[in-house]
């Protein structure tokens, strides 16, 4: 394939086969071109239309899989908990639920999709700063694993509301360890500047606190120090060694703990990272928590989902400015945020069997959304791209569909999940008249002309 041009970044970015070499769920057919497991994801674009996310089963059963089977060779006592924030899709979630693992939820909404999903509660995280009293109220009706409480006043409103309901709150405590991750700043959590979690000093006497409530159930200390963690071990080895410091110091003063929740934060190279392994990862936590025999759980999204899933797109246009070519999509950062809100790069796939072998030339690929950081790449290398040629944005099983929006009066995009060689819409396409049907005109406005 073409060696690839130049990029923004310090090397060049990676070429059609690089990144085809890195994704074994695709792959390049001579006569269907860009394939999906056994399903031509042409097939897709043209039956569902267009902007769609496709994701794929496999992918996430092996990724699952390879982060339970690290987790188990590492002789760790360990459950996995998906974080429904990364995708939310019923299909996604019943695959993973149908695997085993369970749902990391931070909304009534996220919790009720789990639900849906078939995820027992017995196997649900409900997570989050800000949570409500109806929603601490239908975690505990629910029956849910744990709570992990973020600040001394949420525990406070949980005993609140067990006592109104007469149940009793598992409570597991977040602590913010003050250790950088060195990821993104919008997605640090670890940082005694970000919102998240218990201040360090602050977190026995709360533990003990919490001890002597009435209606809550202390059940241990949780960690997650931030999302898309590709720097190596060194950050997950120093917030697991502070949880491991406090968790002996508890135990030490008669207070029980049942788990330590390890969170998730895992990375993946969208471009040419070298992201951590799940046994480096589950290394890490050997050798931190595993001397106290406690049983583990981690909380993992984007790792899982992320490569399973891609969002294809129609080129609506090829628009030629006086130094630059703009690839205009249907696709737009109303769909996939992460480049405007993020900086972050996805790599993209034409379709055609033929535009994978055809020249190079730099493009900004943009969308027809109305802002100047509705703009996906710059100065990629793509072929020759004319109205209705199809691509795909690899890597965006992630914060992709889930926080996606409407903006522009756009309606939100279709979503399919391939299995093997079958492939069904899982959310269809919605319409213009169902984007409109929840909104009321006053009466007093009278009858439209």
């Amino acid at each position: 394939m073409a060696s690839p041009l130049a990029s923004p970044h310090d090397t060049p970015d990676p070429d059609f086969a690089d990144l085809l070499a890195q994704r074994p769920h695709l792959r390049a057919h001579v006569l269907d071109g860009l394939v999906m497991d056994d399903v031509p994801l042409v097939n897709i674009a043209r039956e569902a239309g267009t902007p769609t996310w496709v994701y794929s089963a496999a992918t996430l059963r092996r990724r699952h899989a390879a982060l339970r089977d690290a987790l188990r060779e590492a002789g760790l006592a360990a459950s996995i908990h998906f974080a429904a924030k990364a995708n939310d899709s019923l299909a996604v979630l019943r695959v993973l639920g149908d695997e085993g693992a369970g749902a990391d939820v931070v909304s009534e909404g996220e919790l009720r999709a789990a639900r849906a999903a078939g995820i027992p509660a017995s196997r649900i995280v409900f997570s989050g700063v800000g949570k409500s009293a109806r929603e601490i109220a239908l975690a505990l009706e629910e029956g849910i694993l744990q709570i992990n409480a973020e600040s001394a006043e949420e525990v406070e409103r949980i005993a609140e509301v067990a006592a109104a309901t007469g149940r009793e709150a598992p409570v597991t405590l977040r602590i913010n360890p003050d250790v950088d991750a060195r990821t993104h700043a919008k997605i640090s959590t670890g940082l005694a500047e970000n919102k998240f979690g218990i201040a360090y000093g602050d977190a026995a006497a709360l533990y003990a606190r919490m001890a002597s409530l009435p209606g809550i159930r202390p059940t241990g200390l949780a960690v997650h120090i931030g999302s898309q963690i590709t720097e190596g071990m060194a950050a997950y080895r120093a917030a697991y060694a502070r949880v491991a410091d406090l968790a002996r110091a508890l135990l030490a003063r008669g207070l029980p703990i049942e788990r330590l929740d390890c969170g998730g934060g895992l990375g993946i190279p969208y471009r040419d990272e070298i992201a951590p392994t799940p046994a480096a990862l589950a290394g890490a936590i050997r050798a931190t928590l595993g001397p106290l025999g406690l049983p583990v759980m981690l909380e993992p999204g984007r790792w899982i989902a992320g490569p399973a899933g891609v969002l294809l797109a129609s080129v609506v246009l090829q628009k030629r400015g006086q130094n630059r070519r703009f690839v205009v999509l249907d696709a737009a950062m109303n769909d996939l945020v992460r480049p405007a809100m993020y900086e972050a790069w996805h790599g993209i796939l034409p379709l055609a069997p033929d535009a994978l072998h055809a020249p190079l030339a730099p493009a900004d690929v943009v969308g027809p959304v109305c802002e100047t950081g509705d703009t996906f790449a710059r100065g990629r290398a793509l072929p020759d791209l004319p109205p209705g040629a199809l691509v795909a944005f690899l890597d965006a099983g992630a914060y992709g569909a889930t926080m996606s929006s409407t903006y522009n009066a756009r309606p939100l995009a279709a979503e399919v999940l391939v299995d093997g060689h079958r492939w069904a819409v899982t959310r269809p396409r919605q319409s213009h008249e169902a984007l409109l049907a929840n909104q009321v005109v006053p009466d007093w406005l009278g009858a439209a002309a």
